[in-house]
C-alpha cells in the first residue's frame, strides 16, 4: 500500500491539473451593477468547458482576374506593377533558394532603429523621406523598382512589427511557407478593436478628431458608398498598420485601388476639406509625428479592397497568440457575440452586443469618454458587410 504522504501528493497533482487559469478581472468601477455583471460573467466563463479552437476561415481559391488599371493620375507606378505581375517570378538559385521567393522588407528611419530589426527581414532605409502616405509610398517604390523582381511574395513592415504583433520574422515566414497558393497574408495587431467596434472606421473616430466627417467626404469624392462606414464587419476582416505580405497579383490590384481613391479625393474635395485631409489635425495627441488623415484612411481600406477589387484573391489572416492572451473574459465574449450576430445576420443579437459593449466602455473608459464618443461610434441602424 502506498504511503499516505504519496497519496496526498498525487491528489494535489490531479487537482492542480484540472484548475484553469483565471480570466483577467475587469477594473473596479463606481458602477455597482457593472461589477455584479462582471462577476457573473467571470463565473459563467469559468464554468464553461474549454472549446476546441476553430480553424481560421479561408477565402475561396483565387481565380484568374484582370487587374483594373489605375486612373491616369496614378503615375507610372501602377503600370509598372501590372507589367511585373504578368511576369512569372524567377527561380532563385544557389544559397538564395528558399529565401528569395519571399522577401519581407522592414522599414526604418533612424540608425538606432536598425539594431531593432528582425534578422529574417530585409532592412529598408527610409531615412530622410518625407511623404504623407507613409508605408504606401514605400509599397509603390518597391513595386516599381528592382528589389521585388522575381519575388513570389513580398511586403514591407514597420520597424515596430515585432513589438506590436509579438510575432517573429521566422514565425511569419513559416506561416507563409505552410500556406502555398495564398495571395495575401495580413494580421491585426490591435485585436481588442474586433470586440468593441462595428468596424475600423468607427474606431478611428475615437483616435482622430472629425475622422468620420473626413472619411465621408473622401468616400463621396471616390464614389464609394458612405454606408460602408457604419457596417458591422466580422472580426476576421479586421486589419491594421499595413501589415501584409502579398503576391505580385495582390499588389497589381491593391496599389491601383488605393491610389485611385487618394487621387479622387484630391481632385474631388472642396478646398477646405482638402486642407483638412492633409492637415496634422488627425494627430491631435502627437502620437504619430504630426501625420495627416491620409495614412489613417489608407490603412483602413484593406478590408474594403478584399470585398471589392480583391474579392477573387485568396487571403489568410495570421493569428497573433501574444495579443490574444491580453483579452479578458468580456473582450472574448464581446467578440464572439458580434461574430455570431454577423454570421447569423441577427439585428437583435447585434443590438445585444451594442448594449453589452456600451456597459463595458462605461466601466473601462468612464462617463466622460462615453459622453464624447459613444453616440458617434454607435450607428442607429444595423447593417452587415
Amino acid at each position: 500500500m502506498a504511503p499516505v504522504a504519496e497519496i496526498r501528493k498525487k491528489k494535489k497533482g490531479r487537482a492542480a491539473a484540472k484548475a484553469s487559469p483565471a480570466a483577467a478581472a475587469p477594473k473596479k468601477s463606481a458602477e455597482p451593477g457593472l461589477i455584479r455583471l462582471a462577476a457573473a460573467n467571470d463565473i459563467a466563463d469559468a464554468a464553461k468547458p474549454a472549446a476546441k479552437a476553430k480553424p481560421k476561415a479561408r477565402s475561396k481559391p483565387a481565380s484568374k482576374a484582370k487587374a483594373r488599371p489605375a486612373a491616369s493620375s496614378a503615375r507610372t507606378t501602377s503600370a509598372a506593377v501590372l507589367r511585373k505581375a504578368a511576369r512569372p517570378p524567377a527561380r532563385p538559385t544557389g544559397s538564395a533558394a528558399g529565401k528569395a521567393a519571399t522577401r519581407i522588407f522592414q522599414i526604418y528611419f533612424e540608425p538606432w532603429q536598425r539594431d531593432l530589426l528582425d534578422r529574417d527581414f530585409i532592412p529598408f532605409d527610409n531615412s530622410g523621406v518625407k511623404n504623407g502616405l507613409f508605408e504606401f509610398d514605400v509599397f509603390e517604390r518597391l513595386a516599381a523598382g528592382k528589389q521585388t523582381d522575381g519575388a513570389a511574395m513580398w511586403g514591407a513592415l514597420s520597424w515596430r512589427y515585432g513589438e506590436k504583433t509579438g510575432l517573429t520574422g521566422r514565425a511569419l515566414l513559416d506561416v507563409i511557407a505552410a500556406n502555398p497558393g495564398t495571395d495575401v497574408f495580413f494580421c491585426n495587431p490591435h485585436p481588442h478593436n474586433e470586440a468593441l467596434y462595428h468596424n475600423l472606421w468607427m474606431q478611428g473616430e475615437t483616435a482622430h478628431p472629425r475622422f468620420l466627417e473626413v472619411c465621408e467626404a473622401v468616400f463621396k469624392a471616390a464614389k464609394i458608398p458612405v454606408a460602408e462606414l457604419s457596417k458591422l464587419m466580422p472580426s476576421s476582416a479586421f486589419s491594421a498598420a499595413n501589415y501584409f505580405v502579398g503576391s505580385p497579383r495582390f499588389w497589381a490590384l491593391y496599389l491601383p485601388f488605393v491610389r485611385s481613391i487618394v487621387d479622387a479625393a484630391d481632385r474631388g474635395l472642396d478646398p477646405s476639406m482638402r486642407r483638412l485631409l492633409h492637415s496634422t489635425g488627425a494627430d491631435a495627441r502627437g502620437l504619430h509625428g504630426g501625420s495627416t488623415y491620409v495614412p489613417f484612411i489608407v490603412e483602413r481600406l484593406f478590408p474594403l479592397f478584399l470585398r471589392t477589387a480583391g474579392k477573387e484573391l485568396k487571403a489568410y489572416k495570421v493569428p497573433l497568440p501574444a495579443r490574444e492572451t491580453e483579452f479578458n473574459v468580456h473582450l472574448k465574449l464581446l467578440r464572439e457575440m458580434r461574430d455570431v450576430a454577423h454570421s447569423t445576420k441577427s439585428p437583435w443579437l447585434a443590438a445585444c452586443w451594442v448594449n453589452y459593449r456600451s456597459l463595458y466602455f462605461l466601466q473601462t473608459h468612464g462617463r466622460e469618454w462615453c459622453q464624447k464618443y459613444l453616440a458617434a461610434v454607435t450607428p442607429t441602424k444595423v447593417a452587415f458587410c
